[in-house]
């Protein structure tokens, strides 16, 4: 995934516009941009954080079907950057189908964790159970972890005087770090957890509900003729944190089919 742009931008601030639509993506871009420096990583501010993101995808695709849009984007001057917002856009796709995999495989961890505990009927250690999830979960860490890498590696050279190809190039850029905190979601830098897990302590500041519980799951591990109700308890939790990530998971997919709108429209610019 990792890219190399050479077309060069005077700058992320744009030329005043006319139409109504530009202002709105403006203010869209900075709603966005204010909400990347916020500390929380709850699944709840990830979902309203990409419901914006769609929104903002949205008004792109109305604002590439005005004549003037189209005509700036046409440009022979305009041509090398905007293959290079081409390429961005692919890359786009390609990370949400990423982030949209993991978030369905992470379910399917959670899923088979579940689906043992109930299982499970003695009075007795779960450290079967939270191994066979731990060792999945290291499995979509890896994978994580990669895509993660991929992302960090990729250079934002590409930049144009015009205003509409500005505009694109920040939305890429603030999609990709989108990505960058919903993967984060599920697994942040191992060093954090493991802190986290050596500590024992499951109400760590900062940590999110996946941290919160897989420190839980830790504890559990290591003690002995754990109760039904003990279990019923991890189950509840369990169940919230799949419902969160299912939710999350679904408006994924409809960001996805937004992002390929998207694409499509840049194609149909390009090619006439």
């Amino acid at each position: 995934m990792a890219s190399r742009n050479t077309c060069h931008v005077r700058s992320n601030s744009f030329p005043s516009r006319s139409h109504p639509l530009s202002s709105s993506v403006e203010e869209q871009l900075s709603r966005l941009s204010s909400s990347q420096g916020t500390t929380s990583s709850s699944s709840s501010s990830l979902w309203n954080r990409l419901s914006g993101l769609k929104d903002l995808h949205g008004s792109i695709d109305s604002l590439l079907q005005l004549q003037q849009t189209r005509q700036a984007l046409s440009r022979e001057e305009n041509s090398k950057c905007v293959e290079q917002v081409l390429d961005g856009s692919l890359r786009v796709l390609d990370v949400c189908g990423t982030t949209r995999d993991v978030f369905s495989q992470m379910k399917q961890c959670l899923q088979e964790l579940q689906s043992s505990l109930r299982r499970r009927r003695a009075e007795s250690s779960l450290e079967n159970e939270i191994s066979a999830y731990m060792i999945s979960k290291k499995k979509l860490t890896k994978m994580i972890s990669t895509c993660v890498g991929n992302l960090k590696s990729m250079k934002k050279n590409c930049t144009s005087e015009n205003s509409e190809i500005s505009m694109l190039i920040e939305v890429e850029e603030i999609t990709m770090a989108a990505f960058q905190s919903l993967l984060s979601f599920i697994s942040r830098p191992k060093s954090i957890v493991s802190k986290m897990f050596q500590s024992k302590r499951v109400s760590c500041e900062g940590a999110n509900e996946v941290e919160k519980m897989e420190a839980e799951l830790v504890v559990l591990k290591s003690s002995k003729n754990i109760t039904v109700t003990e279990v019923q308890k991890v189950l509840k939790g369990l169940e919230a944190i799949e419902s969160n990530i299912q939710e999350l998971e679904e408006e994924l997919e409809c960001f996805f089919r937004r992002l390929m709108k998207t694409r499509v429209a840049l194609l149909n610019i390009f090619n006439h």
